[in-house]
């Protein structure tokens, strides 16, 4: 069966407007200010919050 009737191009794009891509929110390291994922340790120094610091293994070049 064919639709009776045609679905305009504003009603189509309205449904899928919640298709889009979500920008990644980044907040500054209290620490170092380093850009990092909020409520995760920081990449660069392993600060998470005031009391815990985790210690990160650094890499060996070998």
């Amino acid at each position: 069966m064919l639709p009776s009737k045609k679905t305009s191009k504003s009603r189509t794009k309205t449904r899928r407007s919640h298709h889009r891509l979500q920008p990644v929110n980044y907040s500054a390291c209290g620490k170092c200010g380093q850009p990092k994922l909020p409520h995760a340790a920081c990449t660069s120094c392993g600060f998470l919050n005031p009391q815990i610091t985790l210690n990160l293994g650094k890499k060996e070049d070998s």
